[in-house]
Protein backbone atom coordinates (compact mmCIF):
# COMPACT_ATOMS: atom_id res chain seq x y z
CA UNK A 1 0.00 0.00 0.00
CA UNK A 2 0.93 3.51 -0.75
CA UNK A 3 -0.15 6.21 2.09
CA UNK A 4 1.50 9.24 0.50
CA UNK A 5 0.42 12.25 -1.58
CA UNK A 6 1.17 13.93 -4.89
CA UNK A 7 1.35 18.04 -4.56
CA UNK A 8 -0.70 19.79 -7.02
CA UNK A 9 0.59 23.40 -7.57
CA UNK A 10 -2.64 25.98 -6.94
CA UNK A 11 -1.31 29.62 -7.44
CA UNK A 12 1.31 30.11 -4.58
CA UNK A 13 1.60 27.23 -2.22
CA UNK A 14 1.32 23.40 -3.47
CA UNK A 15 -1.49 21.75 -1.76
CA UNK A 16 -0.92 19.50 1.31
CA UNK A 17 -2.59 16.54 0.61
CA UNK A 18 -1.70 15.36 3.47
CA UNK A 19 -3.97 17.85 5.06
CA UNK A 20 -7.00 16.57 3.39
CA UNK A 21 -7.42 13.38 4.72
CA UNK A 22 -9.61 10.40 2.88
CA UNK A 23 -10.36 7.40 3.28
CA UNK A 24 -7.55 4.76 1.70
CA UNK A 25 -8.95 2.57 -0.65
CA UNK A 26 -7.26 -0.54 0.52
CA UNK A 27 -7.79 -0.59 4.27
CA UNK A 28 -5.74 -2.84 6.50
CA UNK A 29 -7.31 -6.22 7.48
CA UNK A 30 -7.24 -5.32 11.40
CA UNK A 31 -9.48 -2.22 10.96
CA UNK A 32 -12.97 -4.21 12.13
CA UNK A 33 -13.80 -2.14 14.70
CA UNK A 34 -16.38 -3.97 17.97
CA UNK A 35 -19.58 -4.83 17.33
CA UNK A 36 -20.56 -4.21 20.99
CA UNK A 37 -18.09 -1.19 22.21
CA UNK A 38 -18.04 -0.89 25.97
CA UNK A 39 -19.22 2.33 27.09
CA UNK A 40 -16.69 4.54 28.31
CA UNK A 41 -15.34 5.50 31.83
CA UNK A 42 -18.59 7.84 33.61
CA UNK A 43 -20.96 6.78 30.91
CA UNK A 44 -24.17 4.73 31.72
CA UNK A 45 -25.00 4.81 28.07
CA UNK A 46 -24.75 1.78 25.97
CA UNK A 47 -24.29 2.17 21.92
CA UNK A 48 -24.30 -0.90 19.06
CA UNK A 49 -21.71 -0.47 16.39
CA UNK A 50 -23.85 0.51 14.08
CA UNK A 51 -25.47 2.47 16.31
CA UNK A 52 -21.65 4.81 16.88
CA UNK A 53 -22.07 4.87 12.88
CA UNK A 54 -25.56 6.16 12.20
CA UNK A 55 -24.53 9.47 10.81
CA UNK A 56 -27.91 10.89 11.59
CA UNK A 57 -28.15 9.49 15.16
CA UNK A 58 -24.71 9.98 16.97
CA UNK A 59 -23.95 8.61 20.19
CA UNK A 60 -24.57 11.20 23.20
CA UNK A 61 -21.85 9.43 26.14
CA UNK A 62 -22.35 12.42 28.47
CA UNK A 63 -25.75 14.38 28.45
CA UNK A 64 -24.30 16.49 31.21
CA UNK A 65 -21.71 17.60 29.37
CA UNK A 66 -23.65 19.97 27.60
CA UNK A 67 -27.10 22.02 27.21
CA UNK A 68 -30.06 20.13 25.22
CA UNK A 69 -29.09 19.94 21.57
CA UNK A 70 -31.62 20.95 18.76
CA UNK A 71 -33.06 18.41 16.56
CA UNK A 72 -30.39 18.99 13.75
CA UNK A 73 -27.43 18.37 15.89
CA UNK A 74 -28.98 15.41 17.67
CA UNK A 75 -30.24 14.12 14.46
CA UNK A 76 -29.93 15.78 11.34
CA UNK A 77 -32.81 16.85 9.07
CA UNK A 78 -32.13 15.79 5.22
CA UNK A 79 -28.83 15.36 6.12
CA UNK A 80 -26.72 14.00 8.74
CA UNK A 81 -26.41 15.39 12.05
CA UNK A 82 -23.92 18.37 13.40
CA UNK A 83 -23.52 16.15 16.15
CA UNK A 84 -21.94 13.00 14.52
CA UNK A 85 -18.52 14.74 13.02
CA UNK A 86 -18.40 17.72 15.13
CA UNK A 87 -19.68 15.86 18.38
CA UNK A 88 -22.29 16.64 21.11
CA UNK A 89 -19.26 19.19 22.52
CA UNK A 90 -18.28 21.00 19.27
CA UNK A 91 -14.72 19.66 19.41
CA UNK A 92 -14.56 17.67 16.58
CA UNK A 93 -12.00 15.15 14.76
CA UNK A 94 -8.71 15.98 12.52
CA UNK A 95 -11.24 15.74 9.65
CA UNK A 96 -13.49 17.99 10.65
CA UNK A 97 -14.25 21.29 12.70
CA UNK A 98 -13.90 22.36 16.10
CA UNK A 99 -17.16 24.61 16.31
CA UNK A 100 -17.53 24.90 20.22
CA UNK A 101 -17.72 29.10 20.94
CA UNK A 102 -18.39 29.96 17.58
CA UNK A 103 -19.67 33.20 16.85
CA UNK A 104 -23.21 32.80 15.99
CA UNK A 105 -22.95 35.44 12.84
CA UNK A 106 -19.81 34.10 11.61
CA UNK A 107 -21.41 30.15 12.02
CA UNK A 108 -24.02 31.89 9.45
CA UNK A 109 -22.03 33.22 7.60
CA UNK A 110 -20.34 29.97 6.98
CA UNK A 111 -23.42 28.46 6.33
CA UNK A 112 -24.54 30.94 3.54
CA UNK A 113 -20.90 30.93 2.02
CA UNK A 114 -21.31 27.71 1.18
CA UNK A 115 -25.07 27.43 0.33
CA UNK A 116 -23.83 30.03 -2.63
CA UNK A 117 -20.29 28.52 -3.52
CA UNK A 118 -18.18 31.10 -2.23
CA UNK A 119 -17.09 28.87 0.19
CA UNK A 120 -15.98 25.66 -1.44
CA UNK A 121 -14.57 23.65 1.40
CA UNK A 122 -13.83 20.00 2.20
CA UNK A 123 -15.59 17.28 2.64
CA UNK A 124 -19.41 17.03 2.21
CA UNK A 125 -20.07 20.55 4.45
CA UNK A 126 -21.40 22.41 1.04
CA UNK A 127 -24.23 19.42 0.25
CA UNK A 128 -25.00 19.79 4.17
CA UNK A 129 -25.75 23.12 4.07
CA UNK A 130 -27.30 23.28 1.39
CA UNK A 131 -30.20 20.77 2.85
CA UNK A 132 -30.49 22.74 6.25
CA UNK A 133 -33.61 25.32 6.45
CA UNK A 134 -32.33 28.87 8.14
CA UNK A 135 -34.61 28.18 11.22
CA UNK A 136 -32.05 24.78 11.18
CA UNK A 137 -28.92 27.20 10.90
CA UNK A 138 -29.82 29.34 13.18
CA UNK A 139 -30.70 26.71 15.99
CA UNK A 140 -27.27 24.90 15.39
CA UNK A 141 -25.27 28.30 15.61
CA UNK A 142 -26.86 29.39 19.12
CA UNK A 143 -26.45 25.61 20.03
CA UNK A 144 -22.38 25.51 19.36
CA UNK A 145 -21.41 29.39 20.67
CA UNK A 146 -23.29 28.35 23.93
CA UNK A 147 -20.31 25.52 24.27
CA UNK A 148 -17.51 26.25 26.13
CA UNK A 149 -14.14 25.62 24.24
CA UNK A 150 -11.71 22.94 26.14
CA UNK A 151 -8.47 21.44 25.87
CA UNK A 152 -9.23 19.17 23.22
CA UNK A 153 -5.28 18.99 21.69
CA UNK A 154 -1.57 17.92 22.90
CA UNK A 155 1.20 19.13 20.28
CA UNK A 156 4.25 17.01 20.02
CA UNK A 157 7.43 18.64 17.89
CA UNK A 158 8.79 15.82 16.53
CA UNK A 159 11.47 14.33 13.59
CA UNK A 160 9.49 11.26 13.05
CA UNK A 161 6.04 10.14 13.48
CA UNK A 162 3.78 6.63 13.11
CA UNK A 163 3.08 5.55 9.81
CA UNK A 164 -0.48 6.17 9.37
CA UNK A 165 -3.24 5.21 6.98
CA UNK A 166 -6.82 6.80 6.94
CA UNK A 167 -9.82 4.93 7.43
CA UNK A 168 -13.41 5.50 6.68
CA UNK A 169 -15.14 8.70 7.87
CA UNK A 170 -11.88 10.16 6.46
CA UNK A 171 -10.07 9.53 10.12
CA UNK A 172 -6.05 9.42 10.41
CA UNK A 173 -5.13 5.99 12.04
CA UNK A 174 -2.08 4.29 13.16
CA UNK A 175 -1.11 1.57 10.70
CA UNK A 176 -1.93 -1.69 12.75
CA UNK A 177 1.52 -3.29 11.24
CA UNK A 178 3.84 -0.12 13.29
CA UNK A 179 6.75 1.73 12.08
CA UNK A 180 7.60 5.41 11.85
CA UNK A 181 8.55 7.74 9.13
CA UNK A 182 10.22 11.03 8.66
CA UNK A 183 7.48 13.77 9.70
CA UNK A 184 8.50 16.42 6.94
CA UNK A 185 6.86 19.76 6.42
CA UNK A 186 3.78 18.08 7.15
CA UNK A 187 1.55 17.83 10.74
CA UNK A 188 -0.03 14.53 11.43
CA UNK A 189 -2.77 14.62 13.83
CA UNK A 190 -3.90 11.28 15.21
CA UNK A 191 -6.52 10.51 18.53
CA UNK A 192 -4.96 10.26 21.83
CA UNK A 193 -7.08 6.85 22.06
CA UNK A 194 -8.18 5.18 18.53
CA UNK A 195 -11.07 2.92 20.00
CA UNK A 196 -12.41 6.59 21.75
CA UNK A 197 -11.88 8.25 19.02
CA UNK A 198 -14.16 5.42 16.85
CA UNK A 199 -16.50 5.42 19.17
CA UNK A 200 -16.90 9.79 19.26
CA UNK A 201 -16.18 9.80 22.81
CA UNK A 202 -16.22 13.41 23.55
CA UNK A 203 -13.29 13.01 26.25
CA UNK A 204 -10.80 12.13 24.41
CA UNK A 205 -8.50 14.07 22.68
CA UNK A 206 -5.97 14.27 19.93
CA UNK A 207 -1.81 14.69 19.63
CA UNK A 208 -0.81 16.71 16.74
CA UNK A 209 2.75 15.67 16.08
CA UNK A 210 4.34 18.47 13.90
CA UNK A 211 7.84 19.42 12.96
CA UNK A 212 10.74 20.51 15.36
CA UNK A 213 10.73 24.20 15.68
CA UNK A 214 7.67 24.66 13.98
CA UNK A 215 5.91 26.26 17.35
CA UNK A 216 8.33 28.88 17.66
CA UNK A 217 8.37 29.54 14.08
CA UNK A 218 4.46 29.72 14.50
CA UNK A 219 4.57 32.17 17.16
CA UNK A 220 6.48 34.67 15.38
CA UNK A 221 4.46 34.58 12.46
CA UNK A 222 1.41 34.94 14.16
CA UNK A 223 2.61 37.59 16.69
CA UNK A 224 4.27 39.65 14.48
CA UNK A 225 3.48 38.87 10.90
CA UNK A 226 7.19 38.21 10.30
CA UNK A 227 7.60 40.31 6.99
CA UNK A 228 4.84 37.82 5.44
CA UNK A 229 1.89 38.15 6.71
CA UNK A 230 -0.07 40.08 9.27
CA UNK A 231 -0.43 39.48 12.86
CA UNK A 232 -3.54 37.22 13.78
CA UNK A 233 -3.98 39.15 17.05
CA UNK A 234 -5.63 42.43 14.65
CA UNK A 235 -9.22 40.21 13.70
CA UNK A 236 -8.62 37.59 16.48
CA UNK A 237 -7.54 39.61 19.64
CA UNK A 238 -4.96 39.43 21.42
CA UNK A 239 -5.68 35.98 22.81
CA UNK A 240 -6.65 34.61 19.66
CA UNK A 241 -9.87 33.44 21.45
CA UNK A 242 -12.07 35.71 18.59
CA UNK A 243 -13.09 39.34 18.57
CA UNK A 244 -16.60 40.20 17.56
CA UNK A 245 -17.55 37.94 14.45
CA UNK A 246 -13.85 36.55 14.09
CA UNK A 247 -13.72 33.16 15.26
CA UNK A 248 -11.01 32.32 17.47
CA UNK A 249 -8.21 30.12 15.99
CA UNK A 250 -6.89 29.01 19.38
CA UNK A 251 -6.39 25.25 20.04
CA UNK A 252 -8.23 24.45 17.49
CA UNK A 253 -7.40 21.33 15.32
CA UNK A 254 -3.80 21.96 13.40
CA UNK A 255 -4.56 20.41 10.11
CA UNK A 256 -8.23 22.68 9.90
CA UNK A 257 -6.05 25.62 10.35
CA UNK A 258 -3.97 24.72 7.36
CA UNK A 259 -6.87 23.51 5.33
CA UNK A 260 -8.19 27.07 5.62
CA UNK A 261 -5.00 29.02 4.80
CA UNK A 262 -4.59 26.80 2.02
CA UNK A 263 -8.39 27.18 0.84
CA UNK A 264 -7.80 31.12 1.44
CA UNK A 265 -4.97 31.66 -0.57
CA UNK A 266 -5.90 29.53 -3.77
CA UNK A 267 -9.71 30.92 -3.57
CA UNK A 268 -11.78 27.93 -2.34
CA UNK A 269 -12.74 30.48 0.37
CA UNK A 270 -14.58 33.54 -0.83
CA UNK A 271 -17.00 36.17 -0.72
CA UNK A 272 -17.33 38.76 1.86
CA UNK A 273 -16.44 37.38 5.20
CA UNK A 274 -13.09 36.05 3.44
CA UNK A 275 -11.72 39.16 1.76
CA UNK A 276 -10.07 39.99 4.63
CA UNK A 277 -7.92 36.98 4.59
CA UNK A 278 -7.29 36.56 0.89
CA UNK A 279 -4.26 39.28 1.49
CA UNK A 280 -3.31 38.07 4.67
CA UNK A 281 -2.18 34.59 3.38
CA UNK A 282 -1.05 35.54 0.20
CA UNK A 283 2.75 35.23 0.90
CA UNK A 284 2.65 31.90 3.29
CA UNK A 285 4.06 28.90 2.31
CA UNK A 286 3.20 25.73 3.31
CA UNK A 287 5.99 25.80 5.75
CA UNK A 288 4.80 28.93 6.89
CA UNK A 289 1.08 27.05 7.26
CA UNK A 290 2.51 24.22 8.95
CA UNK A 291 4.24 26.34 11.63
CA UNK A 292 1.06 28.89 12.03
CA UNK A 293 -0.92 25.63 12.96
CA UNK A 294 1.20 24.23 15.15
CA UNK A 295 1.69 27.67 17.37
CA UNK A 296 -2.01 28.21 17.38
CA UNK A 297 -3.32 24.25 18.38
CA UNK A 298 -0.32 24.29 21.00
CA UNK A 299 -3.08 27.31 22.64
CA UNK A 300 -5.56 27.07 25.25
CA UNK A 301 -8.78 27.39 23.22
Amino acid sequence: MLFGFIPVVVFGAERPDWAFPEADKVQPPSLASESEPKPPPGSTKSYTRKQIDDLSNPPDWYPDMHPPMPPVVAHGAKTFACGSCHLPTGTGHDESAYLAALPVPYFVQQMVDFKSGARKGFGVMPTIAEALSDEEVQSAAAYFASLQARPWLRVVETDTVPKTYVAPGNIRLNLPDGGAEPIGSRIVELPEDEKAALNRDPKSGFVAYVPMGSVARGEALVATGDGKTTKCAICHGETLKGLGVAPPIAGRHANYIVRQLYFFQDGSRSGPSAALMHGVVQKLSVDDMVAIAAYLASLEP
